[in-house]
């Protein structure tokens, strides 16, 4: 990421703790001159992302902090293990603690897990995807967190793929009415899929010139008669009810992709701290 895409978000955070007053604890009692350096630090397993937002953040609050990384985006951690040391004024240091923790922990939490996923299908050639499911204002980091947990991006937007689900369907009047109507909106380049419920919706997504199809809630059982059904005619990709018991399983139906919406919004965060060391 580049911090374009990430600077809005971080002034809006620092905005709101900070307010137009300041951090009244740090500023009533740390020296103004006093300086300390401090170490991230994990206090659970799982895979560091975000790093360079949360540099950013101190960056914001005093270009003077320096931030360096330990270890670097991707990287699996265990408890007590340095990420990151920070040295600068001990006031700017404490301003920025909270902001730089939580963006911090919440995109790595989404890389964790992720990777959770990943390391269980592996092997199977199935890739684990992402949704729109995201936190408002947060999606890019959501999206780049999956992605260095070794997932992929579904669509960003409403701007950037089609998928048609059952609501589109039923005010299109149809199926084949639905994805005709997208693929002459949109053209042969923007990626068409249409999400089916059963397979008798399958079997006309079949006869239509759609990319994918997303087999939402199906047990296993079925998806691997939907994906015999589709053959390599069109990519397929299972949602809905996705666990770490479950994945292996549906992976081993067959299927092209797994989608999974919770690791973007319940994605719990990595517990990490922010210790002072002088």
């Amino acid at each position: 990421m580049k911090p374009a895409d990430y600077s809005d978000i971080v002034e809006r955070a620092l905005a709101e703790d900070l307010s137009d007053i300041g951090d009244v604890t740090t500023d009533s009692v740390i020296d103004p001159d006093a300086r300390s350096e401090a170490e991230f630090r994990s206090r659970q397993p799982g895979v560091i992302a975000g790093l360079d937002v949360a540099a950013f953040v101190f960056e914001r609050v005093d270009s003077d902090v320096d931030c360096q990384g330990v270890v670097a985006d991707g990287d699996r951690v265990i408890p007590g293990q340095p990420i990151a040391v920070v040295r600068g004024l001990a006031r700017s240091i404490l301003t920025s603690e909270r902001t730089a923790l939580n963006l911090l922990g919440r995109i790595s939490g989404v890389a964790t897990a992720t990777a959770r996923l990943v390391d269980a299908v592996r092997g199977t050639g199935v890739l684990i995807s992402d949704t729109r499911k995201t936190m408002p204002g947060l999606r890019v980091l959501d999206k780049h967190a999956v992605l260095i947990g070794g997932g992929v991006n579904h669509r960003m937007g409403l701007y950037d793929a089609v998928l048609i689900k059952d609501n589109h369907i039923a005010a299109a009047g149809d199926i084949s009415a639905a994805v005709a109507a997208a693929r002459q909106s949109v053209g042969p380049d923007v990626m068409v899929e249409v999400e089916v419920d059963n397979l008798d919706q399958l079997s006309v997504v079949l006869t239509t010139d759609a990319d994918g199809v997303l087999l939402d809630n199906m047990d296993v059982d079925t998806l691997r008669d939907a994906v015999a059904m589709a053959g390599d005619r069109i990519t397929t990709e299972a949602s809905g009810g996705i666990t770490h018991d479950n994945v292996r399983t549906i992976a081993e139906t067959g299927v092209d992709v797994i989608s999974v919406g919770w690791i973007t919004h319940s994605a719990p965060q990595l517990d990490i701290g922010l210790d002072f060391v002088s």
